[in-house]
């Protein structure tokens, strides 16, 4: 299997892990501990996910133009899924610490959140795109939906840390539910975009399949001009 495709089995797991973790029908089944466990679980599969993208982006840090931005969405990302490691384990020794405990355990770290956006944000600009002063993606890439929908993501997981809180701090119903949410909608983004990458074996995340996007862009472009 290619390393692109291991990368998105990665994020795909983890992924998974914070799509049913939010779902109060997943944690009233299993527990909270369980609940706990499965969060820290996916931000771990995360990180080996972040850390491989980072692998592949790393040969292109000194270029210009996306190779550097996507070295820097790369890196930076996985300095976010680092916070989650923490931020998931504290709400996993809090589940595990104590058993009566069966609220939310986890909302996305503000940092981790934070990196989230930046990583997403220079993704999504060093893709290929036109129109609208240059905001929409192109359309006639393959994987050309990947940048917007991971931005989409980050933006997701961030209204999830602002509306949740820590447990077991007081908190209202509705805050529980717009972070449960909002952290679903954020890994089903996620999990989109890997399911993507592991069916083709292409991304933009990846050197090789980042250079052909922008030469088919150059000659559609050049195309288009003549």
């Amino acid at each position: 299997m290619s390393h692109e495709r291991w990368m998105a089995a990665s994020f795909a797991v983890g992924a998974t892990c914070f799509l049913i973790g939010p779902l109060p029908g997943y944690a009233t089944l299993v527990g909270g501990t369980a609940d706990g466990i499965t969060f820290f679980v996916g931000s771990i599969f995360f990180t080996t996910g972040g850390a491989l993208q980072s692998a592949l982006a790393f040969g292109d840090r000194h270029s210009k133009g996306p190779g550097r931005s996507a070295w820097w969405a790369a890196a930076i990302q996985s300095a976010g899924t680092l916070f989650f490691n923490i931020s998931t384990y504290r709400a996993m020794h809090t589940a595990l610490s104590s058993p009566e405990y069966n609220r939310l355990v986890w909302r996305p770290d503000a940092f981790g959140s934070i990196c989230f956006l930046l990583s997403g944000a220079i993704a999504y600009r060093a893709s290929p795109r036109w129109g609208w002063g240059r905001l929409l993606p192109v359309r006639t890439l393959q994987g050309w939906w990947e940048p917007a929908v991971n931005m989409l993501g980050c933006i997701f997981f961030g209204a999830s840390a602002v509306a949740g809180y820590v447990v077991p701090t007081s908190g209202s119903p509705l805050d529980l539910a717009a972070s449960n949410f909002n952290t679903a909608l954020g890994a089903a983004c996620f999990l989109a975009c890997a399911l993507a990458t592991l069916h083709s074996g292409r991304t933009l995340k990846s050197p090789r399949w980042r250079r052909l996007a922008w030469l088919e862009h150059t000659v559609l472009h050049d195309i288009h001009d003549l």
